[in-house]
């Protein structure tokens, strides 16, 4: 896809994988609106010249603010990028209203996104969607089993979605990211990959219209993963 002239949304674009990937879809001529919770990152991310939507898509309510704000402004490519971790431990304790709020943003919100805008989608001449799951929704890791399902779950209703849509003028991709230098990340130990090469691959995936985006160390699981699923999740589940 030629991004310039085209407009983006992002979700969860005011930090982080989103923030980074919608500088890098306005360096490439596209007209991107993001959203987000956190009032100052949402007032820095307009000064630079985003439109930015205060927007809770944990919520019904913030999701129809989100289709509000797309019919005033029709968007040819929808990237569904906002997503939140917790911890499940059954020997520490468990927050089930944070299990809740997981499940729900990283989920089925981008189901609920897809399912309202896609008519306005398929009324494009060229249209996107980009789904951001996790390598951990190749194999999971013992210490974050509800959010690897949830990126699970998003990666096989794309796969879905994409045959649904085969012949359409929507496109659909999946993006892949290994551990990346974010927020979510700040406490992890492990080897992180920098927030503006993994928007860079990103953008580039999109450029090439690729279904399927392995960002940085997530095509060599992948390439494990295709081998022997079985020793992807063992190395995995002591990620």
């Amino acid at each position: 896809m030629d991004l310039h002239g085209k407009t983006a949304l992002v979700t969860g674009g005011t930090d982080g994988i989103g923030l980074a990937l919608a500088r890098a879809l306005r360096v490439k001529g596209a007209h991107v609106i993001i959203c987000g919770r956190d009032p100052a990152r949402l007032a820095a991310a307009h000064a630079e010249g985003l439109e930015a939507i205060d927007a809770d898509l944990t919520t019904d309510a913030g999701r129809d603010k989100i289709v509000d704000v797309v019919r005033q402004w029709p968007i040819d490519i929808l990237v569904n990028n906002a997503g939140m971790g917790t911890l499940y431990d059954v020997t520490k304790g468990i927050d089930l209203d944070r299990v809740d709020q997981c499940i729900a943003l990283n989920l089925t919100t981008p189901i609920h996104l897809i399912t309202r805008l896609m008519d306005g989608l398929r009324a494009r001449s060229q249209a996107m969607i980009v789904n951001v799951t996790s390598g951990l929704a190749i194999a999971p890791s013992k210490g974050a089993p509800v959010y690897c399902a949830t990126k699970a779950g998003l990666r096989s209703f794309t796969q879905a979605l994409r045959a649904q849509l085969a012949g359409s003028n929507v496109h659909v991709m999946e993006v892949l990211p290994p551990v990346v230098e974010t927020r979510m990340t700040a406490g992890q130990s492990h080897k992180k990959m920098p927030v503006e090469e993994c928007a860079r691959q990103i953008v580039a995936a999109m450029e090439t219209d690729r279904h399927e985006a392995n960002v940085g160390m997530t095509k060599l699981l992948s390439v494990v993963h295709n081998i022997s699923p079985a020793i992807a999740r063992r190395v995995m589940l002591r990620f």
